[in-house]
């Protein structure tokens, strides 16, 4: 087993060589001056950061921004669209109720027949008009949440470059 492979060899190795270390620093004295040119480029870089922190920090606000923006239109238009299922729904449901209020005064089989066959034509048109209410809602929805974040994103774009 080598010296380092002990962990007790190793933990006094490393103890010696802070020791070493820290009384090299200690040689150093306190009062030795920073040269002036190391003072100004030290300060110059936190300037600079600190610049660049507020840009990067400028930009993220406008980022966040966006997606807030972004989802508010997506929540909107996802609420819009989930209140046309829903009224679609009840309207089907209303229209199949009327059907079984009607079977139930039906007075033989061929009237059953003759009012399923009605509601069941009728229902066919109606189905493909919901359709195609539901595609148009459904369309509008995505155009105007990508629109949304081509706005903001351009915004977020344009303040980005401004900054810099």
């Amino acid at each position: 087993m080598t010296a380092t492979d002990n962990p007790q060899t190793a933990a006094n190795q490393a103890r010696a060589a802070y020791r070493k270390m820290t009384d090299q620093l200690g040689q150093l004295g306190f009062d030795t001056a920073v040269p002036e040119g190391v003072r100004a480029l030290a300060e110059k870089s936190v300037a600079q950061t600190r610049e660049a922190y507020g840009r990067s920090l400028d930009a993220f606000d406008a980022s966040l921004t966006t997606f807030e923006r972004s989802f508010d239109a997506a929540g909107q238009g996802a609420a819009a669209f989930n209140r046309k299922i829903v009224d679609i729904a009840r309207r089907n449901i209303d229209t199949t109720f009327d059907l079984a209020a009607s079977l139930a005064s039906a007075k033989n089989l061929a009237d059953v027949v003759q009012l399923q066959s009605a509601f069941w034509r009728k229902q066919f048109s109606v189905l493909t008009s919901q359709a195609e209410e539901v595609h148009a809602l459904s369309t509008k929805v995505a155009a105007n949440a990508a629109e949304q974040i081509k706005s903001q994103m351009a915004r977020g774009a344009d303040g980005a470059v401004k900054a810099h």
